[in-house]
C-alpha cells in the first residue's frame, strides 16, 4: 500500500510539472537583435520606427489587463531610457501587431493607452543608442495585472506607470533584444 501511495503521489507531481505552463512573451519579428525596421528614425538613426509584433501565452487566469514596456537600462542617462509604455490592454488580447505603437495606425485595442516615453510623447520610439557604445539590451516586458484599468492617462510618466504596474502585478514575462550602431 505504501509503495502504491508513493507511486501515485509521484505521478501526480510529475503530471503537474509537465502540464504547468509558464507565462511567456514572444515575437515573430524579433531575434536576438533589432533590425532597421524597428529602430528610430531620428537622433541620427534612419530606421522605420515600427514597434515589433508581440504575443504572449499562458497568462494567469486572474489577469484583468496587460501592460507592455520597452526599456534600455544601458542608455547613458543614469536611469535608462523608456522606449514604449502601453497599458490598459484588455485581458482578452494576447497579441499586438507590428506597428501598433504608431498612434496614426490605430492598431491597439480601443481601451489601450500609450503614455509618454523618454522621447517626450506617447507611442513607440525605437532603439538608437550612441554611436560606438557596446550593444544595448532592450528589455521588452508584458505585465499581467489584477485590474482592468490603471486609472492613468497618456500624460503619465514611465515611472508613474511603473509604480501603478507594480501595485497591480500578478506576473510578468520579458524578452531581451540587443542593438548597436
Amino acid at each position: 500500500m505504501r509503495t502504491l501511495f508513493h507511486f501515485l503521489f509521484f505521478m501526480l507531481i510529475a503530471d503537474a510539472t509537465v502540464n504547468a505552463q509558464t507565462f511567456t512573451l514572444k515575437s515573430n519579428d524579433l531575434g536576438g537583435q533589432f533590425s532597421n525596421e524597428f529602430t528610430l528614425n531620428g537622433f541620427g538613426c534612419t530606421g522605420a520606427n515600427k514597434s515589433p509584433q508581440l504575443y504572449w501565452q499562458n497568462a494567469p487566469k486572474e489577469t484583468r489587463s496587460f501592460a507592455i514596456t520597452i526599456h534600455d537600462p544601458a542608455a547613458p542617462t543614469g536611469s535608462g531610457w523608456w522606449h514604449w509604455v502601453v497599458f490598459d490592454i484588455p485581458a482578452t488580447v494576447s497579441e499586438l501587431k507590428q506597428n501598433a505603437g504608431n498612434n496614426q495606425e490605430h492598431l491597439l485595442p480601443q481601451t489601450a493607452i500609450q503614455s509618454i516615453t523618454d522621447f517626450g510623447q506617447p507611442g513607440y520610439g525605437g532603439p538608437c543608442p550612441p554611436v560606438g557604445d557596446a550593444p544595448h539590451p532592450y528589455i521588452i516586458t508584458v505585465y499581467a495585472l489584477k485590474t482592468a484599468k490603471l486609472g492613468l492617462d497618456k500624460n503619465a510618466s514611465p515611472a508613474y506607470v511603473g509604480f501603478a504596474i507594480s501595485n497591480n502585478l500578478i506576473s510578468k514575462a520579458s524578452l531581451i533584444v540587443y542593438y548597436k550602431r
